[in-house]
């Protein structure tokens, strides 16, 4: 607290050196001197943390001159080093009312504003703080990290540049330098700056965190690894780098230990999005289903359930006939899977008939997103809303049907959901899985995933199955055109999988080593940014290894790409092979569309079903696999006739483009219906509940 009091003794010096008249022109000779003695009794029990003998002299001083501006902020920082952010608030307003010239008083407004919650204000007083003196560090430090709050990132810089100009060795704004740096993708001058506050400070276990997180963003995953680990070392219990190590795991594939750090996280810091990350991480498990509702449900009772005791949205009176009003809730309306899939629905709506709003959680909107916006009628930009607020304005908007389409994937809106905001609430597309959330009425799939009885127990929501396949695909317009089978002229077989690396587990790999032992001269291409880290590329090309394939037959890219490179990459693949228990979608959809057949092996849950519902409507059934040996199979039998590969691929395309995975507007009126059919059921359960009982 001390280095915001500032100038206690500095008052008192100016003070005696004859600047009394003017700090105290209304007071006689005597009551000045008296004044002057109390500031100089009182502010060493401030030094000594004997506030409540400090504050009494301030109000001693106060009594004598109401207005005493020095006063007045020491009182302001005794109250808000008590917690009491209103009352330091009044103080520090009253102080700068007698003495609007002190740049000390506004920095310590603003934080006691900000402390508030009342952010906007806050970073008013630290501007105006650093205009009144422009060597204030503090004020500037403030400004950044008001700005970044915010999320105006690139503004942030440059106070927190200043800050650093004025005391090199401050630590914490260069590590607030560096996360604003992160937020805007600057990465390498962010890990820079993550790099020089641990010079400075090594045993801030925080900035060792986030440095292997930035280090995780660039795949340096060794790195990155020891950078949690250091954290963990300086702070064992310390959740955030447990969770951040856990994600960086799972990107290598290394799920148990991933789920280990998961769970350690939660032990010492129960969070709903690091309680998601482990949901997430189960559905690449063989984990019993039942074990992974259960672990739903937890979620749901932790967080969402205390939340069914907030006031619910009042269901809005329809006095008159209006468009059905449909909500969808996102923070993936960017460059994102998930826009594949609900962009085709956003075009092809019936604006006659259904109102549509969108709410988009994304902190960094791209092109996608201006082009999505630009379909919609009612955009909301969520980013700086909390769960509450968001939920608040789902309700004033009179939503009828409110859709999620993250599931428990990062960013997701759960919490909202939670509130019940709007009358019918539904889960789609994002996450292959149940939510948990008992606030959540229905999900959307379709028979093939989630085949009629033992899915309905796995899953707290109302399974609802549409007639045609759960999703419909938008293939991009960067994606390059097909050309011939690569074994014509290669003279041999390159398998491909441009899967998440995640899904790659150990019982996938010896599948797929089966595969490439049974056709003796092809290869396997693997296409995941995870491998551009060489330790786990080499953990992969040893785990082939075991299996008898030696590494001069894996092509192993770890490259980032663009939408047009990365899909030309398939112009190398002649068969793609899926994964389980976690098959692909996007990379299934992006496969057929670039004319690559996909093997697929159906399991027992929705999760390891997506491929097999994806090939049935397709029309291809035949690259559905029941068992291990029938995948090596039906693999063997595609590479076995190239002719007939070849004219498969060549008209792969077409086939996709004219079956009802494309079909964009016979999708949507489908799902349209399907909403129109859940909300007149719902009128109708309202229509019964306002029956007056039987006599």
């Amino acid at each position: 607290m001390q280095r915001f009091v500032v100038g206690p003794s500095r008052f008192l010096a100016q003070a005696r050196a004859d600047l009394a008249p003017l700090l105290f022109p209304r007071l006689a000779s005597h009551a000045m001197t008296s004044v002057l003695a109390l500031l100089e009794r009182a502010i060493p029990l401030h030094r000594s943390g004997d506030l409540p003998s400090a504050a009494k002299l301030y109000q001693e001083v106060l009594a004598l001159q109401p207005d005493n501006a020095n006063a007045l902020h020491l009182l302001g920082l005794i109250a808000q080093h008590q917690g009491n952010t209103h009352s330091a608030i009044d103080y520090f307003s009253r102080a700068i009312l007698a003495d609007p010239q002190v740049a000390s008083f506004f920095l310590n407004r603003g934080l006691a504003r900000r402390a508030a919650g009342q952010t906007a204000e806050a970073l008013e007083d630290f501007q105006q703080a650093r205009r009144l003196d422009a060597a204030l560090v503090e004020a500037h430090h403030q400004e950044g990290n008001v700005l970044k709050s915010l999320g105006r990132y690139a503004e942030a810089i440059a106070p927190l540049r200043t800050a650093i100009r004025l005391v090199p060795k401050h630590a914490i704004a260069r590590l607030n330098l560096g996360t604003a740096l992160l937020e805007i993708r600057e990465l390498d001058e962010a890990i820079r700056s993550f790099r020089e506050a641990i010079t400075l400070e090594p045993q801030r276990p925080e900035a060792h965190n986030v440095l292997g997180h930035a280090l995780t963003l660039i795949s340096r995953y060794s790195e990155a690894e020891a950078s949690f680990n250091e954290a963990l070392r300086l702070q064992p219990n310390y959740g955030a780098a447990h969770d951040n190590l856990g994600g960086l795991l799972k990107l290598q594939a290394r799920l148990p230990e991933a789920i280990q750090h998961y769970r350690a996280a939660l032990t010492h810091a129960p969070y709903p999005a690091t309680h998601s990350n482990l949901l997430l991480a189960l559905n690449f498990t063989d984990i019993p289903p039942a074990e992974i509702l259960a672990e739903h449900q937890r979620w749901d009772e932790i967080y969402a359930a205390p939340l069914r005791l907030e006031p619910r949205a009042v269901e809005p009176a329809v006095t008159s006939p209006r468009r059905l009003r449909v909500g969808y809730v996102s923070p993936d309306f960017i460059n994102h899977a998930v826009a594949r899939f609900i962009e085709p629905v956003l075009s092809a709506h019936d604006r006659n008939h259904f109102e549509v709003f969108c709410y988009s959680s994304s902190p960094n909107p791209d092109a996608v997103t201006t082009r999505l916006r630009a379909m919609n009628e009612n955009w909301r930009d969520t980013s700086l809303l909390n769960e509450a607020q968001t939920a608040a304005l789902v309700a004033k908007d009179g939503v009828d049907l409110l859709v999620d389409l993250a599931g428990h994937t990062a960013g997701n809106q759960l919490l909202v959901f939670a509130r019940k905001p709007a009358p019918v609430q539904i889960t789609w597309i994002g996450y292959p899985n149940t939510t948990g959330v008992r606030a959540m009425d229905y999900r959307l799939t379709d028979s093939i995933c989630d085949p009629t009885g033992a899915a309905d127990a796995l899953n707290r929501e109302t399974l609802v199955r549409l007639p045609g396949p759960f999703s419909c695909y938008l293939p991009t317009s960067e994606s390059p055109a097909v050309r011939e089978l690569p074994a014509l002229k290669a003279g041999y077989v390159t398998f491909g999988s441009f899967n998440q690396f995640a899904k790659l587990n150990s019982r996938v790999i010896e599948l797929w080593a089966r595969v490439l032992r049974v056709c003796p001269s092809s290869r396997l291409l693997v296409r995941a940014r995870s491998l551009a880290d060489e330790l786990t590329a080499s953990r992969l090309r040893e785990t082939f290894a075991q299996w008898g394939i030696e590494p001069g037959r894996l092509e192993l890219d770890g490259r980032q790409l663009s939408v047009a490179a990365h899909q030309a990459c398939y112009h190398h693949v002649n068969v793609a092979l899926d994964t389980f228990p976690y098959n692909g979608t996007t990379t299934t959809c992006e496969a057929l569309w670039m004319g690559v057949p996909v093997v697929t092996l159906r399991g027992q849950t929705h999760v390891a079903r997506v491929g097999a519902s994806l090939l049935t409507h397709l029309g291809r059934p035949e690259w559905i696999a029941a068992s291990p040996e029938d995948y090596v199979l039906r693999c063997q039998t595609l590479v076995s006739d190239l002719p007939a590969l070849a004219k498969t691929r060549a008209g792969l395309r077409d086939e996709f483009r004219t079956s009802p995975l494309a079909d964009a507007i016979g999708f949507t009126r489908t799902l349209e219906a399907t909403y129109a059919q859940l909300w007149a059921q719902r009128r109708e359960r309202s229509s019964r509940d306002r029956l007056p009982p039987a006599n």
